[in-house]
């Protein structure tokens, strides 16, 4: 399928399975359901755009589903779709290419992370090396709770739109 006939396939499916195909790209079931509501879209940027808008316009608990459907960087998560977890293997194929000692280290970090904030490390790891990653997570855990609920929520967002190009063939 292209772009446009995907993009044709979300805009006809009925509902439920417009919202399981979202829900792969962005795991707020809020989000997917606004999205359904908001078809047909005319294009990827008319998609994108609305993506945005109405996770910007979420509730920080919707957020916060959003990130519990992802593993945490290093890690697979088993209630993924085969999809989901092909695109979640991509995105964090840098990170597999890594010494122990920073698998560890992103462990460790994780672990402190979770602890800090009560959710997981978000961060678009798309082209991004485990190192990066290791640097990004160690800045962020110095951020207040607000702060770094904001900055998550914008990975969140990027992950998403990356996620919905993807299922658009581009």
């Amino acid at each position: 399928m292209t772009a446009n006939s995907n993009l044709a396939a979300l805009n006809a499916l009925p509902p439920e399975m417009a919202e399981a195909a979202l829900l792969a790209c962005c795991g707020s079931v809020r989000w997917a359901r606004r999205m359904v509501q908001r078809r047909p879209f005319e294009d990827a940027s008319d998609l994108v755009a609305a993506a945005d808008a109405i996770w910007l316009e979420l509730a920080p608990e919707n957020w916060l589903e959003a990130f519990s459907k992802h593993p945490k960087i290093g890690e697979k998560a088993q209630q993924e779709s085969k999809q989901e977890r092909s695109w979640s293997e991509q995105e964090q194929a840098a990170a597999k290419l890594t010494p122990e000692l920073t698998k560890a280290a992103l462990a460790e970090g994780n672990r402190a992370y979770e602890k800090r904030f009560g959710y997981i490390f978000i961060v678009c790891a798309s082209s991004k090396t485990a190192e990066e990653m290791l640097a990004i997570l160690s800045a962020r855990l110095q951020n207040d709770p607000d702060t770094e609920l904001r900055i998550a929520a914008e990975e969140q967002r990027k992950i998403t739109e990356l996620r919905l190009k993807k299922f658009l063939g581009l």
